[in-house]
């Protein structure tokens, strides 16, 4: 297969297409996660996520139902108990990660399940996975400039919402539940590692190179679309499991990019 046949291929249309919804939201996202020092938070609900998907999946439950409420319910924990910082996240991927083994020991199809929400599924992406995303991205993108303007204030300047007696449980609850279903819907689609690389790479490299925050947001999108892209192609050519490849070529990108800011920093 030669790299136009990926892209054209009616066959991964569809894959390809919900893979780049995931590519083009959870960076944004990630942008914000490290802009408030929580970008564990990604790889911690992706854990719960997937824990979430087999219960579910033992239970009757569709594995994207199971795994988002449960995403949404370890959010949902997080913010009402006023716990900031990663440690919150470090404790859902250890709570997590455990689950999902002895899950995957003890249910029907779990440990091929759990390999699925580990190494990703996105050849076998569905109109469920679709409609799924497109409803996320409809939600968060019109949200977004709203939920940034109150998350910034809140990170420079915490007293202001104290001090005006303002609802910010409203809005950090708000962002916890948009990343909780966009981890959700990523694991269920690239996989555990895909989505947690997709928050967490190219928000990195765009944080040391660009001049400000909408470039920010602008690179780590760009960067995030362009190796998801490359990736799909090289897997689709090579015949490679898509999940590896699309981290190795996120890291790849993102490294780059990183090292180019500081020779440029340096010069």
């Amino acid at each position: 297969m030669n790299p136009l046949d990926a892209f054209t291929d009616p066959l991964f249309r569809l894959p390809l297409v919900t893979g780049l919804l995931a590519a083009a939201v959870l960076p944004l996202l990630g942008t914000l996660l490290r802009l408030r020092e929580e970008w564990l938070a990604a790889l911690g609900l992706a854990h719960i996520s997937a824990a979430g998907a087999l219960a579910g999946m033992g239970l009757g439950v569709p594995a994207i139902a199971g795994g988002l409420l449960a995403a949404g319910v370890a959010a949902a924990f997080k913010t009402l108990s006023a716990v900031r910082g990663n440690t919150v996240y470090a404790l859902m991927i250890l709570l997590g990660w455990s689950a999902t083994l002895l899950l995957a020991a003890n249910t029907p199809l779990g440990e091929s399940l759990a390999h699925a929400m580990v190494d990703g599924q996105l050849y076998f992406a569905d109109w469920v996975e679709l409609t799924g995303l497109l409803a996320f991205a409809a939600v968060t993108v019109p949200a977004l400039p709203w939920l940034m303007r109150r998350l910034i204030r809140a990170r420079f300047f915490p007293e202001y919402e104290r001090a005006n007696r303002l609802p910010a449980w409203r809005w950090h609850l708000s962002f916890d539940l948009l990343v909780a279903a966009g981890m959700a819907l990523g694991t269920a689609t690239l996989g555990l590692m895909g989505a947690f690389a997709l928050v967490f790479l190219p928000p990195w490299a765009a944080f040391r190179v660009a001049p400000g925050w909408r470039a920010a947001l602008a690179l780590s999108a760009g960067l995030a679309l362009g190796a998801y892209l490359a990736a799909f192609a090289a897997a689709m050519v090579w015949d490679q499991p898509f999940g590896p490849v699309l981290v190795a070529t996120l890291l790849l990108a993102a490294a780059g990019t990183w090292l180019a800011g500081g020779v440029k920093n340096y010069l």
